[in-house]
């Protein structure tokens, strides 16, 4: 089975990228099932049912979120509907949506952090040890763990390592170099990255975000706007039988949009 993970898209930029870039990234690579976390698709914060449907129709199979899936408030009924859009599973078992989906023969888990992160939720650790409880021993189970810290997401990987096929962290946007198989089969990146504008802040425009740092004045950070556009995303190979990943390796791509 091949899984390729997607980073963080960041407002209509990201979703153009992903509207150039994963059609024909999704038949290069065979890819089986695409996992993408969308949760700043919406003008940078949070996600809408139309631009969720862009997304499923550029060839997107999970979304996944973190701490801005219920920033547009319109949106927020539709995470109890049929849609495969995930919000992390240890948000409190009152709030809206799910935190686990199946597409196929591929179990998708969203996870969210603790350290340094604005939203208060359940320990991520006991969380999962509740979920894979109720999985079969033939499960592959992919987690797309919303963190900011690198030692949190890194030792949740440690931990699951052998009990599913792949950890990825996303939240930061910014790809990391150390994607790797752990000794148990367990695939592990600290942070996808981000798809939206090359020149930007983490996907945001440039000045605006400067401001920010330089005047300690709040500063709407609106999405910044560009014709050049970055894809980051990892290949993950499962053998399905084990449920263990046999690969990952980082797909980072670019294009030009006018």
């Amino acid at each position: 089975m091949r899984v390729l993970m997607v980073g963080d898209v960041v407002g209509r930029p990201g979703r153009t990228a992903v509207a150039h870039i994963l059609p024909a990234l999704r038949e290069e690579l065979a890819v089986d099932h695409v996992v993408l976390n969308g949760e700043n698709a919406a003008a940078g914060r949070g996600l809408t049912e139309k631009t969720a449907r862009e997304l499923f129709k550029a060839g997107v199979d999970v979304i996944t979120s973190g701490n801005h899936i219920y920033d547009v408030r319109e949106f927020v009924p539709a995470l109890d509907g049929d849609l495969p859009i995930l919000r992390p599973a240890n948000y409190p078992p009152a709030a809206a949506g799910h935190g686990v989906t199946t597409t196929g023969d591929l179990t998708v888990i969203n996870l969210m952090g603790r350290v340094f992160m604005p939203v208060a939720v359940d320990d991520p650790f006991r969380a999962i040890d509740a979920l894979l409880d109720g999985f079969g021993d033939d499960a592959v189970v992919v987690i797309d763990f919303h963190a900011e810290a690198s030692s949190e997401k890194q030792a949740l990987a440690w931990y699951v390592d052998g009990r599913v096929a792949a950890v990825v962290g996303t939240h930061t946007h910014v790809p990391t170099a150390d994607a790797r198989v752990l000794p148990a089969g367990t695939a592990m990146v600290t942070d996808l990255g981000m798809v939206g504008v090359v020149d930007s802040i983490i996907g945001d425009d440039v000045s605006s975000v400067v401001d920010r740092f330089v005047t300690s004045m709040p500063t709407r950070l609106p999405v910044a706007d560009g014709e050049e556009l970055l894809f980051n995303s990892v290949l993950i190979e499962i053998d399905e039988q084990t449920g263990r990943a046999t690969s990952i390796k980082r797909v980072d791509r670019r294009t030009l949009v006018q």
